[in-house]
Formats: C-alpha cells, structure tokens, sequence
C-alpha cells in the first residue's frame, strides 16, 4: 500500500477503483455531510452582512446617515470584516482545541460560539459596540471551521475520492452564499426596507446551521487518525471498521489503520515525542515541512487578494458600480452569482479535483478569474465616469461592455470556485503529517482569515475615488488582476499535485530542492512509489500500532 498515485476517478464508478464496494457506504457520506456544512459558517456570513447592512432598517438604528463618507466606508468595513477579524483568533486557536478534545468536541464547542456571537448582534439595537463585539464572538467560531471541518473529512477519506469529500465543504461554503443571497432577496421584496425583520430573518441562517451541525455532531464518531495519535488504536480500528462498512479483521481495514498507526510512530521517533516546541521544530525546521508550510501559506495570500472573496462579500454594491440599478435587481443579480458559484464548485468535486486533479484545477479557474479581472478593470477604465452613481447614463455601446463586464464577475465567481477556494482548504488539509496537521491547518487559515480580513476591510476604502483616499474601482481591479496573473505564474512553478495519494505518502511528494518540487516532485515521487511497491512485494510488513493484538496485522501486496 505505497499510497501512490492513483488513476483519474470517475466519481460515478466508484465500484471500478479496486476497493472493496463496502467502502463508499453511506456512514462515510453521512459523517462527510455532517461535517462540510461547516463550509456555510463562512458562505451565509459572506453572503448576509452586505444585503443586511444596506437595509434602511438597519441603517437608521446605527444612524448610517449622519456619518460623512468617509465614515461610512469605515463603518461598513468594520461591520463587514469583524468576523474575518475574530476568524483570526479562532483559526489560530483551533489546532489547539483540536488535538486536545478531538474533531467532535472542537466543532460543539465552536457551534456554540458561533451561535453565542450572533445572539449579540441580533440584539444589539443599533449599538456599534455590540454590533462589532457579536460579530468578533461568531468570528471566534467560523474561524475554526475551515479548520476542523476538511482536517476531518480529509482523515476519514478513502485517497482516491478525499479530493471529492474535501471539496464538499467548499460546496457547502457556496451553498451558504446562495442561501443568504436569496434570503436577503426574498425579504427585501417580501417585508421592504423599513422593518427589523428585513435584516433579522436572514440572519437566523446563523443559527440555524450553527445548531444543525451541533445536533448533527452526536451522530458521528472521532477521526481514526486523532484517536491514533492519542494511543487508541482499538477505538480507531473500530471507528475504520465502521466508516467503511468493513468488519474489524479486514485486510482493507487493518492495512489502513496500521499505516497510520505506522506513520505516526515513525513522526513520533523523528522528534522524540517532544510537545509543543516539537510541533514546532518539526514545522518550520524540517526542510519538507518548512516548504509545505510556505505552500499554505503563500494560497491564502494568493487566493484573498485575488479579490474574489471581497466580490462575493460586496457583490450588491460592485454590481452598482457596474450600472445596475435598483436594489431588488442588485440582490437577484447577486444570487444568481452564487448559483453560477455554487455550480462552478460541484463541477470542480465531481468532475476535476480527482480526475485532473488539483494544480490544472486550479490553474484553468485562476485563468477565468484573470481573464473577467483584467475585463473589468478595462472597462471601468474606458468609462471613468462609473461609480455607481446614478447621475452617469451609459450609452448604447457603454451599456452592451457593462452587461459583458457583469457577465465578467459570473466568470471569476465560476473561476474562483473551480480554483483557489476549492484548492486553499483541500491542499492545506491533506499536505501535512498527522504530528503537526492540524497546526499547520490552523496556522494556515490564520493567515487565511488575517488576509481576508485585510481584504474586506480594505476594498470599500480602495473602491473611494483618489480624491477620496481610495485608489478608485478600476484602480482596485487591476490590482486584483496583477495579484491573479502573479499566482498563476507562483502555482505552476511551485505547486506539485497531489490527487491520488495516502495522506501518510505526501512526504514522498517534497525529497528534491524547493525550486524542482511543483515541476519535477510528482516524478521523483512515483520512482519512490515504484521502489515501495517493489519492498512490498517482497514479503510482509509488521507494522508496530499497538500493544493490542487488534492493530497487529502484516500488510501484504495487494493482489
């Protein structure tokens, strides 16, 4: 059981992978469900707080009104951002938790944070400081779900369909837009702009997945892999035994938890079982480790300021910039932008992630997202006059480019989804040893959310024409552009692909230099795939798990 490469998956003939059929059972795709809703934390969150904030509801309790504009633009990113900002806190905190009370404990107590922040800003009757102070205490909980939520999937994972699983969280993220979206749609033509309940309704979304996913929670069991690494080899051989619809002496089964069991001894050997500094040490000062690292980190810096997110959080007011009026037609056109999204994001986790696996994934959507970004930027250059006010009437001409430049948004929506939002979490989740992953998850989604929070803060600064401080809409989108061509370029010469592989055989992905690893580590990786195979073939392993005789078993060649 190399771990290598695996051929291209057709997710609709799981049966011809050469698993045992028991495998894709429906406790697997249950505890994957369970678990990628935690993708919505952030879609509802990122889909709600613009069509909510622009409520004259919500406006006059905070009176909106009586700031100059400057002081709006600040009050809107505050209130915009304060999630990504505590989502800071909770990303860094998450690895913590998660090691110390498990995946399922982690996510209760996050669920319930979440719901704790929420509260307070529903009931905040117009106060700033409760405002800011409800939507930093939900940050605390959303910031450890891209965390909790694809380090689990990715441990319970077959390899071959982890790609899949893992991408259903991002699913669920866009599932969560197109929810808010419609929400925020459906009461602004249903209720009007004049009534709490305008702003209120949509934001109960919060709660009701924050108190599904909790509920939901008591039906799964804790990650093979976490109970390994806390000395219950039994508990993670009958939690294996269940997920895959297999009896406890299976070869499937035994082969599985015994190369976790194995990977984890060997970890702990290298660094003596040290703790936290060891966790450390083992990150930033083992060369593989230190460029999987800078991997991570560098996608998240990459990915948020490609400026896809801060469309998708201010999508009703650049759909204004881009001359449509009307703030019913602005939040319709905004759901449909989630819809095209969420589409993009389930094309990706059948059809790409596993089949043509992640970098071409990833390369084909930030090309759309280049492409509709340098589009856009173009046209709100041709046409300076834009701002989304309504004083500017587009001509005959001006208004086909507009339409085209709307079409444009769709199009990197669609190119975000196939590419960096699908590929931050499924990369970050799957590159690291069990001994330090969900550290380096955590510390990845830290940056994720530092970036993020930079981003939504800044643009409705950067979108202020100069006079005003800002560096003006076009301004801001070829800096998007520039920001997207420069990843691209970062992601073919540094990204090696990882569709296929065992998380236990990722280190055979980083054995060259730093500058040969994303255009020649999948090479070298499948010869140290070849020469595993060939000492497999020579007799039995005896894998050293546990002292019981349950976690013993000799791995043979697969037949």
């Amino acid at each position: 059981m190399a771990g290598g490469v695996k051929k291209p998956v057709n997710i609709f003939k799981l049966k011809n992978l050469g698993e045992p059929k028991e495998v894709f059972n429906w406790r697997l795709w249950f505890a994957v469900f369970s678990f990628g809703l935690l993708g919505a934390a952030r879609g509802v969150d990122e889909g709600l707080i613009s069509g909510a904030f622009n409520a004259k509801d919500f406006q006059r309790s905070i009176n909106y009104d009586s700031y100059s504009v400057y002081e709006r633009a600040n009050i809107k990113a505050n209130v915009s951002s304060m999630v990504q900002l505590g989502s800071v806190a909770g990303a860094l905190i998450a690895f913590v938790i998660c090691d110390k009370i498990g995946r399922i404990w982690a996510t209760r107590q996050l669920c319930l944070l979440w719901i704790f922040g929420i509260a307070i800003f529903m009931g905040s009757n117009g106060n700033l400081g409760a405002i800011y102070a409800g939507r930093f205490i939900a940050g605390l909980g959303v910031g450890q779900t891209p965390v909790v939520g694809p380090v689990y999937i990715a441990e319970i994972a077959p390899a071959s369909i982890r790609g899949l699983c893992t991408c259903i969280f991002t699913g669920f993220v866009y599932l969560g837009i197109v929810l808010a979206y419609f929400t925020n749609y459906g009461c602004q033509v249903n209720m009007g702009d004049d009534t709490p309940t305008r702003w209120l309704v949509p934001t109960s979304l919060h709660i009701i997945f924050a108190g599904l996913i909790f509920i939901l929670t008591f039906l799964q069991c804790e990650s093979p892999r976490y109970l390994v690494k806390r000395g219950k080899n039994k508990k993670a051989l009958e939690v294996m035994s269940q997920l895959r619809h297999l009896p406890q002496d299976h070869d499937y089964v035994h082969r599985e938890v015994n190369a976790i069991t194995l990977a984890h001894h060997e970890e702990m050997e290298a660094t003596k079982g040290s703790g936290p500094l060891g966790i450390l040490k083992e990150a930033f000062t083992i060369k593989s480790n230190l460029y999987r690292v800078g991997l991570t980190i560098g996608a998240q810096i990459m990915s948020q300021w490609s400026g896809a997110g801060s469309i998708t959080l201010y999508a009703p007011d650049l759909f204004e910039i881009l001359g449509v009026r009307g703030t019913n037609v602005k939040l319709l056109i905004t759901g449909i932008f989630g819809i095209v999204k969420l589409v993009a994001a389930v094309l990706c986790a059948l059809f790409l992630v596993d089949f043509i696996g992640r970098k071409r994934s990833l390369l084909i959507g930030i090309t759309f997202q280049a492409i509709s970004m340098i589009y856009v930027a173009s046209f709100l250059t041709a046409v300076p006059g834009l701002d989304g006010s309504d004083a500017y009437q587009l001509s005959g001409s001006e208004l086909a480019a507009s339409r085209g430049a709307i079409a444009m948004i769709y199009l990197s929506g669609f190119g975000w989804a196939l590419g960096w939002n699908s590929m931050q979490y499924l990369l970050t989740a799957e590159l690291f040893p069990l001994r330090i992953r969900a550290f380096c998850t955590s510390l990845a989604m830290t940056f994720h959310f530092v970036n993020q929070y930079g981003n939504s803060r800044a643009v409705p600064n950067m979108l202020l024409p100069v006079h005003d401080g800002g560096i003006s809409p076009q301004g801001t989108f070829w800096c998007f552009a520039a920001v997207t061509v420069i990843g691209g370029l970062w992601v073919w010469f540094f990204v090696p692909e990882t569709a296929g592989r065992t998380l236990e055989s990722m280190d055979r992905l980083f054995s060259l230099a730093w500058y040969k690893i994303g255009l020649y580590g999948n090479r070298d990786a499948e010869i140290q795939d070849a020469v595993a195979n060939e000492k497999q073939g020579d007799g039995s392993i005896q894998l050293e798990g546990s002292s019981s005789n349950d976690t013993h078993h000799s791995v043979r060649k697969a037949s």
